[in-house]
């Protein structure tokens, strides 16, 4: 039996964060560890606890969430962020991606919704609210090609932006996962870009994938 995800919840209203922690446990694979009023806290709660996934409000007195989201993925590389808000203003859905967050969700997401995207982002599947994702593709900037991709890397980020995990990715096509991570990481250096996140964004953008199928 695996361990539940384990969870840190950063919001600035304590009655937020009391609902969040109140739906959260009715999933028995998710576990609460903590919480956080603002981006600062949230360092330093992060940091003691080492979460699985932080999930993450933007817009909070002290530090904000982009800000403390770019710290975070420094300081704890292993642990993904979701960002959940209340707005889909551009330069926030922007801001938190490039920030390195894997997911974008509105706080008027349904509890198995928000669940759904923990589990995913545990796995390191991107989940988009769909206009994000549509104003995502639409701005999207990535970094310049510094070489081709070989065609299974090409596959491997088609599947990427399909939301598929490694584990998924090395399934589908039949070798190890460590194999698939290789690919991954090429993938990425040769289009300039940090995260798989980004890396859905480019197959998006350059017609690789289309949002059909994307998990939003």
């Amino acid at each position: 039996m695996s361990e539940p995800v384990r969870v840190l919840l950063v919001d600035d209203h304590a009655v937020v964060r009391q609902g969040l922690k109140l739906f959260l446990g009715l999933d028995p694979d998710i576990e609460v560890v903590g919480e956080a009023a603002n981006g600062e806290e949230a360092l330093q709660e992060a940091q003691h606890l080492t979460p699985d996934v932080i999930v993450m409000d933007l817009m909070m007195p002290v530090m904000d969430g982009i800000s403390a989201t770019r710290r975070l993925r420094k300081m704890l590389p292993d642990t993904e962020v979701i960002a959940l808000t209340s707005t889909l203003e551009e330069h926030k859905v922007n801001g938190a991606i490039e920030a390195g967050a894997i997911s974008y969700m509105l706080k008027d997401a349904s509890s198995d919704t928000l669940a759904d995207a923990i589990h995913a982002a545990a796995r390191g599947e991107v989940r988009l609210h769909p206009e994000a994702a549509r104003r995502l593709v639409r701005d999207f900037r990535g970094g310049e090609m510094r070489e081709s991709l070989t065609p299974k890397e090409t596959i491997v980020l088609q599947l990427i932006a399909h939301g598929q995990s490694n584990k998924e990715i090395a399934a589908d096509q039949g070798v190890s996962e460590a194999t698939v991570k290789t690919h991954v990481s090429r993938l990425l250096s040769k289009l300039g870009l940090d995260s798989r996140t980004q890396a859905a964004l480019y197959a998006l953008k350059s017609g690789i994938a289309s949002l059909d199928g994307v998990e939003v």
